[in-house]
């Protein structure tokens, strides 16, 4: 497996060079805050305690089949006579099914966007011209993990990840038994949520290949992260925290736009 991790460490070196700079894009809204629990990245109920509520579907190439999931976006509409200058952030939890807008919002995201006594107007227009950008996510907490449904003892886990921070991408998970020199490595099912059928006995501890400024590093801790006896829904700190950004580089394209204007 180590071969594996090199490789990925070399295919990912410019994962994130490009999410800095603003994109424009088109913003719509969810009519019903039911559909926020039923998102393409398995969050389930838990995403509308994301950010507030402040939350969104992004389109496919911002979803990227699932790696998009977590991610940070600085959104602001570009009619300035109907909204405020700053913008809002929000946090990606779902996948958009048509590529017409950029993102689908909350519809407490959506009207956030708006001057004072303006939301209505910005709800009769259904989609809306922005700006956006990747940023780093902030979080006053560890990175988690959360034991999924469908795990069964003793060799299926099913784990999810929460609270990952900075600017920076989840690329590929191993586990093993503390004190052991022997790494598993788990399978992406969908976004957040890596599986393994051959999970050896606890306690458990983690590595990841995570991207960061133009690289993926290694993060990893040496101590217990699942005890022997870890149970489903239950949530386990994992002790670390991703704060790494990706270094501002323009995308060729968006700058010869700009020049262009």
């Amino acid at each position: 497996m180590l071969n594996l991790f090199s490789v990925l460490l070399f295919f990912f070196t410019s994962a994130s060079a490009c999410d800095w700079c603003g994109q424009n894009g088109k913003a719509s809204f969810f009519s019903s805050n039911a559909l926020l629990n039923v998102g393409a990245c398995g969050y389930e109920s838990l995403a509308t305690e994301f950010n507030g509520g402040f939350i969104a579907a992004g389109s496919s190439n911002l979803f990227r089949e699932g790696d998009g999931c977590g991610s940070c976006f600085e959104v602001r509409c570009r009619d300035e006579k109907l909204c405020k200058k700053e913008g809002v952030k929000i946090i990606l939890t779902d996948m958009k099914r048509s590529n017409e807008t950029s993102f689908v919002m909350s519809k407490k995201a959506f009207i956030s966007l708006a001057n004072e006594k303006r939301d209505l107007d910005l709800i009769k227009l259904e989609t809306l011209d922005v700006q956006f950008r990747r940023i780093p996510c902030e979080y006053n907490k560890n990175l988690s993990i959360r034991i999924e449904e469908m795990s069964q003892k003793p060799n299926h886990l099913a784990i999810k990840f929460l609270f990952q921070g900075g600017q920076t991408d989840i690329m590929a998970v191993e586990l093993s038994q503390v004190g052991s020199s022997v790494w598993q490595y788990m399978s992406q099912k969908k976004g957040p949520i890596w599986t393994t059928h051959r999970a050896p006995p606890g306690p458990l501890r983690f590595r990841l290949v995570v991207t960061g400024g133009y690289d993926g590093k290694w993060v990893w801790t040496e101590e217990e992260i699942l005890p022997s006896d870890w149970k489903i829904g239950e949530l386990y700190d994992t002790k670390i925290q991703i704060k790494d950004i990706a270094q501002e580089s323009c995308c060729p394209s968006f700058v010869s736009r700009a020049k262009s204007r």
